[in-house]
């Protein structure tokens, strides 16, 4: 039997994931959370065998989650594989969960039985990532450079470039994150240098464009 986790802020998107997964026989779900602060001590107590996360969630959000856990596999002391479920499935965002040691990255516009197959994939040692993702972020050459610039960035500063992107000032990026407002201000005037960008209103164009956050966001 595979022990699968759900962290993802919607309680009805996470009902709909339950019956899924468990609907095989084989994948039970022994933990569910809406966000990675609350997921991160039950995941360190229930020790899952496979976590599905989704990225964009209140709070520090899944890439921040994500870290947290692969340095604890990468110290010995979780097993827990990480596959990322994500209705962002953009290059950059592909590319900071590689980044960031994710078994797998499976898009929410692909077929239900590809969610399946990641999790028997990546609990087996594996990785897996679907057609969409596979195909993600082929664009223009101005966009490939953007993209290549998004890759430039280091996980702290992707997230920080994301929260500043959905709207969020400098001050909320940091309580969110935990981190000091001096802190994240240098790390924006790092973001907006590496991106080439000199206004908040071209970080947001930038990120929409590159799929990072959808125009609604």
């Amino acid at each position: 039997m595979i022990r699968v986790a759900l962290i993802d802020d919607h309680p009805v998107v996470r009902m709909g994931y339950r019956q899924l997964v468990e609907q095989t026989g084989n994948i039970c779900v022994v933990l569910e959370a809406s966000n990675a602060e609350s997921a991160y001590p039950l995941l360190l107590q229930v020790q899952p065998d496979v976590c599905v996360t989704d990225l964009s969630m209140p709070g520090s959000g899944g890439l921040a989650l994500l870290r947290k856990m692969v340095a604890r596999q990468q110290a010995g002391h979780s097993a827990c594989k990480m596959l990322v479920f994500s209705m962002h499935d953009s290059a950059p965002l592909v590319q900071q969960a590689l980044s960031g040691g994710a078994h797998g990255f499976v898009s929410k516009q692909a077929e239900p039985q590809d969610l399946i197959e990641a999790i028997r994939v990546v609990h087996r040692g594996g990785t897996y990532f679907g057609t969409e993702v596979s195909g993600a972020g082929s664009a223009s050459s101005a966009v490939t450079d953007e993209t290549a610039n998004l890759a430039s960035l280091s996980p702290r500063e992707f997230e920080i470039f994301r929260l500043l992107a959905q709207g969020l000032s400098p001050g909320d990026c940091a309580h969110r994150l935990c981190l000091s407002p001096k802190t994240v201000a240098n790390h924006q005037t790092q973001i907006k240098e590496k991106l080439g960008v000199a206004t908040s209103a071209a970080l947001v164009h930038l990120a929409i464009r590159n799929g990072v956050i959808a125009s609604h966001e």
